[in-house]
C-alpha cells in the first residue's frame, strides 16, 4: 500500500509525476544574426526515420524560440555523463551561456565540443502545445561518440545509467565473498 500524500495543487502532482520519466539532458542552440541562443531541454524525441525528423518542446517565453523561429535552424546537443555544469548553465538566465563552451569548427550552427551526440535540424514545423512549442525538425547532419555515457534526468536530479561492466565486477567479488 502506498502512503498517502497531502493533497497538492494538480499542477505540482503532474510535475512530481512527470518527473519520474527518465529522459537524456540536451542543449538546444541557434544562431541569428545577433548571436547565439540555447537553454536546456529534456523533451526531446525521435520522430520518423523517413524523413529523418525529431521533436523538441520549448517554452513560450524563452528567448531560445524566439531565436529558432527566426533562424529557422536549431541543433539538439546531446550531453554525457558529467556534464550537469553545461546543463545548469544553459538552463539559467545567464546573459552570455556560451561563454567559455568549446564549439566544433565543421558547422555553421552552435555544436557542443562536449556534445555526445548532435542533430543539426531545419524546423519543418512549430506547432501550438499549451505553454510550449513544439518544434519538427528535419535533421541536416547528425553525429554521436561510441560508448559515451548519458547524462540523465530523473525525479528533478541529474544522474547516470549504470556501468554493467562495474556492476557485474561488484556483483561477482559480492558472490565471491559470500562463498568465503
Amino acid at each position: 500500500m502506498r502512503p498517502e500524500r497531502p493533497s497538492t495543487h494538480p499542477t505540482q502532482t503532474y510535475r512530481s509525476a512527470i518527473s519520474r520519466f527518465t529522459t537524456g539532458v540536451a542543449i538546444i542552440t541557434t544562431a541569428t544574426p545577433s548571436g547565439y541562443a540555447g537553454m536546456t531541454a529534456s523533451a526531446v524525441t525521435s520522430l520518423s526515420l523517413d524523413p529523418l525528423q525529431l521533436i523538441v518542446c520549448v517554452g513560450n517565453r524563452l528567448p531560445t524560440r524566439s531565436a529558432i523561429v527566426e533562424s529557422g535552424r536549431f541543433v539538439v546537443n546531446v550531453l554525457g555523463a558529467g556534464h550537469e555544469d553545461v546543463a545548469l548553465r544553459f538552463a539559467s538566465p545567464l546573459p552570455d551561456k556560451f561563454a567559455g563552451v568549446a564549439l566544433r569548427e565543421d558547422h555553421d550552427m552552435p555544436v557542443l565540443s562536449e556534445a555526445i551526440a548532435h542533430f543539426v535540424c531545419r524546423v519543418d514545423a512549430a506547432l501550438p502545445g499549451g505553454d510550449h512549442t513544439i518544434l519538427i525538425g528535419d535533421v541536416e547532419a547528425c553525429d554521436f561518440v561510441e560508448d559515451a555515457a548519458p547524462l540523465v534526468y530523473f525525479g528533478s536530479r541529474f544522474g547516470q545509467l549504470c556501468d554493467p561492466e562495474r556492476h557485474a565486477q561488484l556483483h561477482y567479488d559480492w558472490q565471491l565473498a559470500l562463498a568465503m
